[in-house]
């Protein structure tokens, strides 16, 4: 009996698995941060999802207005022009891929995400989580969160990370190195805040299956060309 509460503490002083962007901690982690290029531009333009299957939207639209891809014009703002959940669909080519009504049910797969960016321009490229090691990952991450000329989105099992839910699609912004840890900007944030986890639960996350496709989630990598 002894022994056992003598771990107690010890159980109880592990780092927790996520850690809130709004809170002191997670500010701190962002201050510390060297490859956090990407921060400021999508933050600029964080959204939140217009409804509960539009993770992949809101996502695809904070990419194409923070690498300021050319929009059309935003209903009911005048002759102002910026990407949104609802024009990002205008274009017949974006259509062909996939329409919202269809995503607005049953959201979209890492292939899904990544050629409806690539229907307005940009270079995408998905990576399934299945192909790559954990060090390869990290320098992905590493490489990437330090360019501000590209970003990263990720497709991950909630559930992977000690959240509730199932599938989920939201930009990185952010990797602490010390700490070994990775910025999610949850676009579901009505649910979760932006969070900080450990680079190995993301790792796991991002290589879980997505019935919808029978293949592993993962990351798209996106640039203008």
């Amino acid at each position: 009996m002894l022994a056992l509460l003598a771990l107690a503490p010890a159980a109880l002083a592990q780092p927790p698995r996520t850690i809130p962007l709004p809170e002191r901690e997670g500010q701190t982690l962002l201050l510390q941060s060297v490859d956090r290029a990407d921060y400021g531009p999508l933050a600029e333009q964080f959204l939140t999802q217009a409804n509960l299957a539009y993770c992949g939207v809101a996502s695809m639209v904070m990419v194409l207005n923070s690498l300021a891809v050319p929009a059309p014009a935003a209903a009911g703002y005048g002759s102002y022009r910026f990407w949104t959940q609802q024009n990002v669909f205008d274009s017949a080519s974006t259509r062909a891929v996939l329409v919202p009504e269809l995503v607005a049910r049953q959201g979209m797969t890492l292939e899904q995400l990544r050629a409806l960016l690539a229907s307005h321009g940009l270079q995408a490229r998905a990576i399934h989580g299945d192909r790559l090691s954990q060090a390869q990952f990290r320098l992905l991450l590493r490489s990437n969160l330090s360019d501000p000329s590209d970003r990263l989105l990720v497709n991950y099992d909630r559930q992977a990370l000690g959240q509730a839910g199932g599938g989920h699609i939201s930009p990185l912004a952010a990797y602490h190195a010390a700490t070994d840890r990775v910025l999610i900007l949850d676009v579901a944030r009505y649910r979760y805040p932006s969070v900080w986890v450990p680079l190995a639960d993301l790792w796991q996350a991002i290589r879980s299956t997505d019935s919808s496709s029978g293949r592993s989630r993962g990351l798209v990598l996106v640039r203008r060309i």
